[in-house]
């Protein structure tokens, strides 16, 4: 008798753990992407030889446009908030959009959208930002182009 309870209660603990979703954090964003360009350390790290328009916002005359691209980016959260680890991750995107900006001879990324799980989310002020216990993820799709100064 003790041994079949032994077992039930082994079988109900078993179910009781497969059957608990496991809940993480995931947090979500919207922020102004203006904040992230006002930051510091973009002023020292954006040259300005490359300039970002989020989808909706009004944008020099596009001369050429090439190829699109997506910039996923995460950072490490602990010890930040969660807005200035966006900030981070989002500047993060945006360095990498710098640098293949230059490689292709582009001078500008358009038409950028939040990007996450491959859901685009158009703001002409903000970008989405997603924060878990630890990481903190900014994913971001645009255009490389050449605009008219």
């Amino acid at each position: 008798m003790k041994f079949t309870l032994s077992i039930a209660a082994a079988a109900l603990c078993v179910t009781a753990l497969h059957a608990t979703p496991a809940l993480a954090r995931d947090t979500r964003y919207l922020l102004p992407l203006q904040e992230v360009l006002d930051m510091p350390e973009a002023k020292e790290k954006l040259d300005g030889s490359v300039r970002f328009f989020l989808s909706g916002q009004k944008t020099p005359k596009v001369l050429e446009t090439k190829d699109s691209d997506v910039s996923n980016r995460k950072t490490n959260g602990v010890g930040k908030s969660d807005e200035d680890a966006c900030r981070w991750a989002a500047l993060s995107a945006l360095l990498a959009f710098q640098d293949k900006a230059r490689e292709n001879g582009s001078n500008a990324v358009v038409n950028i959208v939040s990007y996450y799980k491959k859901n685009e989310m158009a703001s002409a002020t903000d970008y989405e930002c997603h924060a878990g216990a630890v990481v903190v993820g900014v994913a971001l799709k645009g255009t490389y182009a050449k605009v008219a100064n």
